[in-house]
């Protein structure tokens, strides 16, 4: 494990972390003391898209306007607020 003292890292941040990217793991100290260790981060998996393909579904039923029309009910005064109602 590497040391590199706090000041040297400020002035030159840029190598430690290229030594880090490299492989290897620094230790930045202050006064001969250890204050914080620099490590590389694992790099996250890409999420793969479509994983739940064919795995989930919904009913025919899922969204019919009477629904709509109720939840519209609910927010709205009175249904002629209601934008989207199936009888216009």
């Amino acid at each position: 494990m590497v040391q590199v003292n706090l000041h040297v890292a400020e002035m030159h941040l840029s190598q430690p972390v290229d030594r880090v990217a490299a492989g290897e793991e620094i230790t930045i100290t202050k006064a001969g003391k250890p204050l914080a260790r620099l490590v590389a981060v694992e790099p996250r998996p890409r999420r793969q898209l479509g994983t739940l393909a064919g795995k989930a579904w919904l009913a025919d039923d899922w969204d019919p306007p009477e629904v709509n029309e109720e939840i519209a009910r609910d927010f709205y005064e009175s249904d002629d607020d209601w934008p989207f109602r199936s009888d216009r």
